[in-house]
C-alpha cells in the first residue's frame, strides 16, 4: 500500500445554520458525511455521589441496555478513581439530556481503590480511556503512568492497559511493550503523554491502544509551522494480552502559535474508535497557551497494509508504511466554542437507519471550561 497522508482541505457545508452543519468528503469506512444534529453541555461543579462530575476522558455504549460508560480522569482528587454510567437519549433533533445513573470506583488488583495522586503518586491512576467488551462483558481502561522529575523528586510509574467488570472489579491486565515502559533517562514514554485513546475491533479480538504524543526514540513533539511529529498506534491480541504489531501514525504541526511565546502549546491524539477492518476514527487534539478552545480534527485512519514499525524507531523520518488518514472534521467550521474532547463513541441508530457518533469533552474541572457532548448522524 502507497504512503497516504491524505489531507481534505476543503470540506463542503451544508444546511441553513451552525447546529446543522454537514462535513463531506470521500471518508471510506462507510463514513461518507457527518452532520451535527445537536449540543449538549453539563453543567459544571455538579456532585454525585459524593464525586465532582467532570474530567470526562472516554466514552463508549452499551447497545443492550442503551447506556454509556464514561470514565473520569481525576486520579483520586475528587473522588475515586472512577467512571460514570449515564443515560444519553438522543434523536434527529439532538441530544434530549444528559442523565448519571451511577457513579463506579476503579479498584485495583487488591480491591482497594487507587490512592490521590497528590499524596501517593506511585499508587495512584492517572486514566484516560475507557471501551466496553460487550462479548465478555468487561471494561478496558489505559492509565498514563508517572514520569515526575521535578524538585529532586524521580516518581516512575508504568502506564497500564486494564481489565475491569462493570461494578469496576480489576480483573487482568496487558503486558507491555519494552518500548512503552516508564524510564530515568529521555527513552520510552514521555509524562502525561502515554495512552490516551483505546479500540476496540468488531469481535473484540484485538485492542489497539494509541500514544498521545512521540515516544522519546521516536523524535521531537509536535510544533508549529510544519513541523509534524509521529505517534505509534499499538495492536494488542485480546486473548494473549500482549502487543502484535505497533503502527506509525503522523499527527499534525500545532495549530496556533502560544501566546506569550514559548509557552505551553500541544498537539497530539486524544482518542481513537475502532470502525473494524484496521479502520479506526482518530482524534488529534491540538491547544495552544493564550487560546481558550481547543483545535479539533476528526481523521479517519487505515492500518491495511501499514508497516509493523515495533523494533524501528521514527526520528529519522523514513516511515514506508504508515496509517494512512483522511480529514472527517476540522470542528472548527461549527461556529460554536469547541472545548477539550478527549473521547468519542457510536451511539444508537437514528429511526432514519443512520448510526450516531457522540464526542465528550474533559473540562479539567475548571471554571473555564465545559463538559460539552456533541451529537452527529453519520452519513453512509
Amino acid at each position: 500500500m502507497r504512503c497516504l497522508l491524505y489531507l481534505i482541505g476543503l470540506l463542503l457545508l451544508t444546511g441553513c445554520s451552525s447546529s446543522r452543519r454537514s462535513v463531506a468528503g470521500r471518508a471510506g469506512s462507510g463514513i461518507k458525511e457527518i452532520r451535527l444534529l445537536g449540543e449538549y453541555i453539563l453543567p459544571g461543579g455538579r456532585v454525585f455521589k459524593e464525586t465532582v462530575v467532570g474530567g470526562l476522558s472516554g466514552i463508549d455504549y452499551d447497545a443492550v441496555r442503551d447506556q454509556y460508560y464514561i470514565i473520569c480522569d481525576d486520579p483520586s482528587t475528587k473522588g475515586p478513581a472512577r467512571f460514570y454510567t449515564m443515560k444519553i437519549p438522543v434523536s434527529e433533533n439532538g441530544i434530549d439530556s444528559v442523565q448519571v445513573l451511577e457513579m463506579t470506583p476503579l479498584l485495583g488488583p487488591g480491591g482497594k481503590t487507587y490512592t490521590d495522586i497528590t499524596k501517593d503518586r506511585f499508587h495512584s491512576a492517572d486514566v484516560e480511556a475507557m471501551r466496553y467488551d460487550a462479548r465478555r462483558d468487561e471494561l478496558i481502561y489505559s492509565t498514563e503512568g508517572q514520569r515526575y522529575m521535578r524538585d529532586g523528586k524521580q516518581e516512575l510509574q508504568d502506564p497500564q492497559i486494564v481489565i475491569m467488570d462493570r461494578s469496576g472489579h480489576y480483573k487482568d491486565s496487558f503486558a507491555l511493550p519494552s518500548n512503552m515502559r516508564i524510564q530515568a533517562a529521555e527513552k520510552g514514554p514521555r509524562h502525561n503523554s502515554v495512552f490516551e485513546g483505546v479500540g476496540t475491533d468488531s469481535d473484540y479480538s484485538h485492542v489497539y491502544v494509541s500514544v498521545e504524543e512521540p515516544i522519546y526514540e521516536d523524535g521531537q513533539r509536535a510544533a508549529g509551522g510544519d513541523t509534524t511529529a509521529w505517534i505509534r498506534i499499538l495492536k494488542f491480541n485480546r486473548n494473549l494480552k500482549q502487543c502484535v504489531a505497533q503502527y506509525a501514525y503522523k499527527i499534525d504541526a500545532v495549530p496556533y502559535p502560544a501566546d506569550p511565546p514559548g509557552a505551553f502549546k500541544i498537539n497530539g491524539v486524544s482518542d481513537i474508535m475502532c470502525l473494524g477492518d484496521e479502520r479506526f476514527i482518530v482524534i488529534e487534539r491540538g491547544y495552544s497557551t493564550g487560546r481558550l478552545p481547543s483545535d479539533i480534527r476528526v481523521y479517519l485512519a487505515d492500518a491495511r497494509g501499514a508497516e509493523d514499525i515495533t523494533s524501528l524507531t521514527l526520528n529519522s523520518g523514513h516511515v514506508r508504511k504508515p496509517l494512512a488518514k483522511k480529514l472527517l472534521l476540522d470542528m472548527n467550521i461549527l461556529g460554536r466554542f469547541i472545548d477539550n474532547i478527549e473521547g468519542v463513541t457510536l451511539g444508537p441508530v437514528l429511526p432514519n437507519g443512520h448510526k450516531t457518533l457522540l464526542f465528550v469533552s474533559d473540562d479539567n474541572f475548571a471554571a473555564k471550561q465545559k463538559t460539552q457532548f456533541f451529537l452527529f448522524e453519520i452519513l453512509p
